[in-house]
């Protein structure tokens, strides 16, 4: 798939009216400073008909009127030199491409390096938001988005491009975002309930000490595929009944899905017994914090993580309902107390020791260790432009070894996709046992 880039643009909010101020800033908050400092990328593809680019570009200049943020820039206050939003409208990217085959012929879109074409580069973009339209000869299209993570979590942005979708249709602007910030503030008196150090902090000592590599095997991406797998509905309901079998309340289709994986992945990477293998994974905040509530409609980050962990040999000679208790205990842990806990201590006690977080980027291999991005709750079928909902979206390519990513399959019959990146040497056995239930 050859992708011919024709034009480069950038794209500003229009206003009704007077324009806003373009030197107002916003504090990020202690969940933006926590997250991924990186874009993300995602790709969505439409059959024909499609809507025109002037359309999108239309709607995308309404829509930015009121996300103000994604047409602004990261920089540092000149006061305390930390990291603001800084509301200037110096506009997204937005790039137009075409690819001479037919979307037909490249389908279905691969896991592979050849997919980074269809949206603009991850590196050090100073736009905070990024669009590529690009068209193919069918008369279907491609829409690559690539957001800062740093501006707003997978909630936030997937009510942008909801949003975004109702403006080119020529609809009011909704969801309307909450964008203060401020609104995540520590207690007068903290309360430094739980540790956070070694979990969402770590001292840049330990950091820079802690090894990326397992086993001190040095593997380049080359020897990491991105391994894509289709669990049907059928088998999905025939996990769960195994996973819940010795449980009071049924686990989800999420939990025992990864409690799945989790075993897997495991058993594909072949480790010693005696190691310790863990999953991170992304618990949202909305909904959980208490006193007060944020609503669904806050534009930001507001997520942390859960951390289950256990032996190998302990989740591997266990039956399948342990390792989906560990997982739904570690989540459950992560309530409005520990939410709280977390805002007293990187607001009072994070800059203080001099830590930094662990959501770092640096890593291409994760053994013995998982990471879960589960995008089965995001509304990302809901961004219709005006001429109906995506054919599909997924992940952009993205070999980090462990890194895994659940996506609802573009079937529509509630059935997952899962992205796997995986040492090649390791796929003959995770595709032996990632479709048995024994």
């Amino acid at each position: 798939m050859k992708v011919k880039r024709e034009s480069t643009k950038i794209i500003k909010p229009t206003y009704e009216g007077k324009p806003p101020s373009t030197k107002g800033t916003i504090p990020l908050s202690v969940f933006d400073k926590v997250t991924y400092d990186s874009h993300i990328a995602i790709i969505y593809a439409y059959r024909k008909p499609t809507p025109t680019t002037t359309a999108l570009e239309l709607g995308l200049q309404k829509v930015l009127a009121v996300y103000r943020e994604w047409s602004g820039r990261l920089i540092k206050n000149e006061i305390n030199g930390e990291k603001v939003i800084l509301l200037n409208d110096q506009g997204v990217l937005f790039v137009e491409a075409k690819v001479d085959n037919s979307l037909d012929q490249v389908m279905p879109l691969n896991p592979s390096a050849s997919i980074l074409n269809l949206h603009p580069s991850l590196k050090y973009p100073e736009s905070l938001l990024q669009v590529q339209v690009t068209r193919f000869t069918c008369g279907s299209l491609a829409v690559g988005i690539t957001t800062h993570h740093v501006i707003a979590d997978g909630h936030s942005t997937s009510n942008f491009l909801v949003a975004w979708g109702k403006a080119c249709q020529g609809l009011d602007v909704s969801p309307i975002p909450l964008h203060d910030r401020t609104m995540i503030s520590p207690r007068q008196t903290p309360i430094f309930e739980f540790d956070h150090r070694e979990v969402e902090f770590v001292s840049k000592v330990t950091k820079k000490e802690s090894a990326p590599i397992e086993n001190d095997i040095i593997i380049s991406n080359n020897n990491i595929v991105v391994h894509k797998v289709h669990f049907t509905k059928e088998f999905l309901n025939k996990l769960k009944l195994k996973t819940s079998s010795s449980s009071v309340k049924p686990y989800t289709t999420f939990v025992s899905l990864l409690a799945h994986l989790w075993r897997s992945v495991t058993k594909a990477r072949s480790l010693s017994g005696f190691k310790t293998t863990g999953i991170r994974i992304s618990v949202n905040g909305r909904g959980r914090l208490i006193g007060p509530r944020v609503p669904n409609e806050y534009f930001g980050n507001l997520v942390l993580w859960a951390f289950p962990s256990t032996k190998v040999k302990e989740l591997l000679h266990q039956p399948l309902p342990f390792a989906a208790k560990l997982i739904q205990d570690a989540v459950t842990k992560v309530n409005n107390n520990y939410f709280r806990s977390f805002i007293d201590f990187a607001s009072y006690k994070a800059e203080e020791e001099g830590l930094v977080t662990t959501a770092q980027m640096d890593k291409s291999i994760l053994s013995p260790n998982l990471e879960v991005d589960s995008w089965l709750r995001f509304p990302f079928y809901d961004l219709d432009f005006g001429t109906g909902s995506p054919y599909m979206f997924m992940p952009t390519f993205f070999p980090t070894e462990g890194m895994m990513f659940l996506v609802p399959s573009f079937i529509g019959d509630a059935s997952i996709d899962a992205f796997i990146p995986l040492f090649e040497d390791n796929v003959a056995t995770f595709k032996q046992v990632c479709y048995s239930l024994d």
